[in-house]
């Protein structure tokens, strides 16, 4: 690990939010390193000041009383009988909305969001150097049983070499609080990371893209797995991708 990667991942290490691997590897280069341990004791002591010491300023009573007195005085308009039937009728339909359960839509799409982001971020983590695979082969039969015992279902490794997308390897990702596999993939001088996660429904979810953060992420869910696909490669070619995975692993299962 070089002064640069160690140092863009210190503030991750002083708030407890890298997985144990990255930790070791921050803390190893630290050990070895006094001018990373000096901006780590830094950053530590500017936390604790932060943390600790009361920075907080009280105005005095003095100014409160004045900046009352310039406000203009509330005009208290007593409620009319259409507002108070407004007001009926807006709890009824917020009632309405979560009893038809809309309200649990909203919830589940900021839930899609969040997951989104923490995918993206998983992407960019493993486009440092050295965290790109923790098994490298172009040969599916050597990725996909590594994944064995590691995970409750190895995701599927498809070759697709032959259509352009050229298998890379795979390693272990967290998303969402848990480990997921995910197989790697180059076009060109593109990476796409492929996650995949077990999930309870089995019903099919056609792909649909989102960007964000400059990377496209097309996300579909078969046979009780969720994927999510990111890479910076245009939406198109992304599309492509997955069109083709999707088709060879139907193939696969259907052989």
């Amino acid at each position: 690990m070089t002064c640069d990667e160690a140092r863009i991942l210190l503030h991750a290490l002083l708030d407890g939010e890298l997985d144990a691997g990255h930790a070791r590897e921050v803390e190893a280069h630290i050990a070895s390193c006094p001018a990373c341990a000096a901006e780590l004791a830094a950053q530590r002591e500017m936390k604790h000041v932060l943390t600790e010491t009361n920075l907080r300023y009280t105005a005095p009573a003095s100014l409160r009383a004045r900046i009352e007195a310039s406000l203009p005085e509330p005009q208290r308009q007593q409620p009319t009988r259409r507002a108070l039937l407004r007001g009926f009728a807006m709890g009824s339909a917020v009632s309405a909305l979560a009893a038809s359960g809309v309200v649990a839509v909203v919830l589940r799409q900021d839930d899609q969001q969040r997951i989104l982001s923490e995918v993206v971020s998983a992407h960019l983590r493993s486009l440092q150097a050295g965290h790109l695979t923790d098994v490298v082969s172009t040969d599916r039969h050597t990725v996909k049983p590594w994944f064995n015992g590691k995970l409750d279902v190895a995701p599927p490794v498809i070759d697709l070499t032959a259509q352009g997308f050229t298998l890379v390897g795979g390693r272990l990702d967290y998303i969402d609080a848990r480990a997921i596999g995910a197989v790697v993939y180059r076009r060109r001088q593109h990476v796409i990371n492929l996650f995949v996660a077990q999930t309870s429904s089995t019903e099919h979810r056609s792909p649909k893209t989102q960007t964000m953060q400059g990377f496209n992420c097309r996300r579909w869910g078969e046979r009780g797995l969720n994927f999510w696909a990111v890479s910076d490669l245009g939406a198109d070619e992304l599309a492509e991708f997955v069109d083709k995975f999707e088709a060879t692993m139907k193939a696969n299962v259907e052989g």
